[in-house]
């Protein structure tokens, strides 16, 4: 498949490839929280053909929501409420002219998603939210769900134009003994 990714760079994209990868081997599903317009999620779920993995995506499917003040940077101003706005149809039209089998795709706000609303376990998770409310909201809905081995991989960690995403990663990787293995990934 050629790669084409307009939010997530190649390099980047190959490190969580050969991670999710590795998690093929490990018990339970792979979540996608944030899609935008599945360029991610397509080649996730490449990897997953064959599997018997299910592959789960969740997004607004509203653009970005509003930025807390832990999201306010200089750098960022570009990144605005309503920005990245794609429909959940298009993303699943997107599925289907890639003759894949289109995953489960669930709307809504991380905040609006309970446990329920996953998968039993997560083997591999790419969290992908942009702001502060958005990873925290997102690490709390997956904590408990990541399979021993399994790995959650954090999008915009470094990023200076998004410093919420660091701040919300480091306050819940601090508070649970964990620690951040890469510039974007943290390991359950």
């Amino acid at each position: 498949m050629v790669w084409r990714n307009d939010q997530v760079s190649e390099g980047e994209t190959k490190y969580i490839l050969n991670t999710a990868r590795d998690c093929l081997g490990v018990v339970g599903d792979f979540v996608e929280l944030g899609c935008y317009k599945g360029d991610t999620s397509i080649f996730l779920a490449e990897i997953l053909k064959g599997s018997d993995k299910r592959f789960w995506i969740y997004d607004s499917f509203e653009g970005l929501p509003e930025k807390s003040e832990k999201d306010l940077s200089p750098l960022g101003e570009n990144f605005k409420k309503g920005e990245l706005l794609v429909s959940k149809r298009e993303v699943k039209e997107r599925f289907l002219r890639a003759g894949l089998k289109v995953p489960v795709i669930k709307k809504g706000w991380f905040a609006d998603f309970s446990a329920s609303d996953l998968p039993e376990k997560i083997a591999f998770c790419f969290l992908d939210g942009d702001f502060y409310e958005s990873i925290r909201d997102g690490l709390k809905l997956v904590e408990n769900k990541m399979s021993k081995g399994g790995v959650l991989i954090v999008h915009d960690y470094n990023n200076p134009e998004l410093p919420g995403v660091k701040k919300a990663v480091d306050e819940w990787v601090g508070t649970r003994g964990l620690k951040v293995l890469e510039t974007c990934a943290i390991i359950s």
